[in-house]
């Protein structure tokens, strides 16, 4: 059965960082790109990073590059997302979800994803 879990959210002040992990299970990364999607209050959801089956590249939403970044332990099932200079408008739930296509680069288009985890809440307050 495929999984995903996301873990490592919390409240941390403007300016900290934040690392959040998407532990997988029921597949392998190599086969599947995972993307890391986010949806604030009131806020439709929207793509903040990917990364493509294999490893092969990364893909970031403009608001987000230059603090973001997304990386993968293929050992331990992992995809993390580090998150640098977290600002009050970074509060939100994070999902991570795995595109099933074979092929191709991952993108930050939600209907491609078919499996999504259950999230995690940033919250970036003083």
């Amino acid at each position: 059965q495929l999984q995903l879990v996301e873990s490592g959210g919390g409240l941390v002040q403007p300016g900290g960082s934040l690392r959040l992990s998407c532990t997988t299970s029921g597949f392998t990364l190599d086969s599947y790109a995972i993307g890391w999607f986010r949806q604030a209050p009131g806020k439709e959801r929207e793509g903040v990073s990917c990364i493509s089956r294999g490893g092969l590249g990364t893909n970031y939403a403009d608001s987000v590059k230059g603090r973001f970044t997304v990386s993968r332990d293929t050992a331990k099932n992992t995809v993390y997302l580090q998150i640098n200079s977290l600002q009050p408008e970074d509060t939100a739930g994070y999902y991570c979800a795995a595109d099933l296509r074979p092929f191709g680069r991952c993108i930050l288009t939600e209907t491609v994803y078919e499996y999504w985890g259950q999230g995690t809440q940033v919250t970036v307050s003083s």
